[in-house]
């Protein structure tokens, strides 16, 4: 049976009570995001050969459950399972899951960790085996929940993502569908944020074409510019997302 994406979306966005505290929504969304990659890479792609994502043994969703409870859970996290990933799979920054200033320190962060990654050990939320009605699961429930983290910072939308919508228009009045395209073809946002624009393009340039274009993109904010990279494992498309102080122009490929 298909995964009803409401379902989905409101079980994903419950878990985001569990860190709100005195936390901006921009700073707490880095938790759930990353949470979310964790939980879809290890269902797709743990134990898996040649998968597009390495998991390191020891470092998946499930070695992740174990840590609940121990007193050094935030430690654990950065060190058993997210370095990992990102060295096996050349990954941008994780954030700081032993971060006491924004998740408490002693048994609440211990608790706040643990319940936030029971809310990921939810059935429905096996995307080994669940589609939400045929849609990109992992890109929809993010921008479900990047446009609900925007909202409850009473911050622009804009700031954190292009609504899709707004992509989808962009990219189809870019008329890239109806292009002679190739996979020498390339796309460059210089203002990328977590690359929902480059994304759209990317369909919209492979729609009933066997052809997997090459995204770029340049982004200053650090967190959200890791996001783009960790967003979607699995596009038919090549993505280089490099991060640029633009006060100095100084340019970092993620």
């Amino acid at each position: 049976m298909a995964l009803k994406k409401s379902e989905l979306y409101s079980s994903l966005w419950a878990s985001c009570d569990e860190l709100r505290g005195g936390m901006d929504a921009s700073q707490y969304k880095d938790y759930v995001l990353v949470l979310l990659f964790v939980k879809y890479v290890s269902d797709k792609f743990a134990g898996q050969p040649y998968a597009p994502i390495t998991i390191p043994p020891g470092a998946s969703f499930a070695d992740m459950v174990t840590l609940k409870g121990k007193t050094d859970i935030g430690d654990q996290i950065n060190k058993k399972i997210l370095a990992p990933l990102a060295r096996e799979n050349t990954l941008a920054d994780f954030p700081d899951f032993n971060d006491p200033n924004k998740l408490g320190s002693g048994k609440d962060m211990v608790d706040r960790l643990g319940n936030l990654i029971s809310i990921f050990e939810n059935p429905a939320l096996d995307f080994s085996r669940n589609r939400a009605d045929g849609d990109d699961l992992l890109g929809d429930a993010y921008e479900y929940l990047v446009r609900h983290f925007a909202t409850e910072s009473g911050k622009s939308k804009g700031q954190f993502y292009t609504p899709s919508e707004v992509s989808r228009v962009i990219a189809q009045v870019l008329g890239i569908r109806f292009d002679p395209t190739t996979n020498n073809t390339t796309v460059y946002d210089p203002t990328c944020g977590s690359g929902s624009l480059l994304l759209k393009i990317g369909d919209e340039a492979s729609h009933g074409k066997l052809v997997k274009v090459s995204l770029y993109g340049q982004e200053k904010d650090n967190a959200t510019a890791g996001h783009g990279l960790r967003l979607d494992p699995l596009p038919a498309l090549s993505a280089n997302v490099a991060r640029q102080d633009r006060t100095t122009n100084r340019v970092t490929c993620a």
